[in-house]
């Protein structure tokens, strides 16, 4: 009888100890997977980002002139082909002409660029007169005064440093209209050149934007 009183007391301490424990004390809590690194085919296969483009490069800015005028409507003004050229423009071919004429403006500032007559003489002998006819006359726009030449010939162009020999060609049957203003900013040549009837049409456009001339 006293064993089995004491053999229902050892069960039930027990049946009480266990009772009492906590999860944690009854089982191990699992070990966390580990984390498996990505291999190296995997890594090679994600896309990347694309790369950032450029920053767009700063545009140049316009060169400031110390003279206004007006565009003619016709002509096509167009990026100069060389630094020195303040501007340019294309003019429309006219007639039977089969090629367009072009004009170009050029400063140098104050006392350069020689004077009047040594730039009228230089663009004379350009077109080796078929006559000894050059017409020359002289109006005062906006207080300066300006010289103009016009002259028809074989027009052989000025080589330019860096430029090929053929753009030093002579080409028969061309006409040269030229004006030479003398601004407070210095002398500017304004210099249409091109085929005969081409030049003709273009030279009351030439006249119109020289009566537009204002200093800045």
């Amino acid at each position: 009888m006293r064993r089995t009183l004491f053999f229902l007391s050892l069960t039930g301490l027990t049946a009480f100890a266990a009772c009492s424990r906590g999860p944690s004390e009854l089982s191990a809590s699992p070990e966390p997977t580990p984390t498996r690194a990505p291999s190296p085919s995997s890594a090679a296969s994600a896309p990347r980002p694309a790369p950032r483009p450029p920053p767009p490069a700063a545009s140049a800015a316009p060169r400031v002139l110390a003279l206004h005028w007006d565009d003619p409507a016709r002509w096509v003004k167009r990026m100069p082909s060389t630094p020195m050229r303040a501007a340019e423009y294309r003019v429309p071919r006219a007639g039977s002409d089969t090629e367009d004429a072009e004009c170009f403006v050029i400063t140098f500032g104050p006392g350069q660029g020689g004077t009047v007559d040594e730039n009228i003489e230089r663009w004379v002998k350009q077109l080796e007169p078929t006559s000894s006819a050059v017409d020359r006359s002289t109006r005062t726009v906006n207080g300066m005064k300006v010289t103009r030449v016009e002259v028809a010939g074989t027009y052989t162009p000025m080589a330019m440093p860096g430029m090929p020999s053929t753009t030093t060609t002579p080409h028969p049957g061309q006409r040269l209209v030229g004006d030479i203003v003398e601004a407070p900013s210095g002398l500017w040549f304004f210099k249409m050149t091109g085929p005969d009837a081409t030049v003709s049409a273009g030279a009351k456009e030439l006249d119109r934007l020289i009566d537009s001339l204002r200093p800045a």
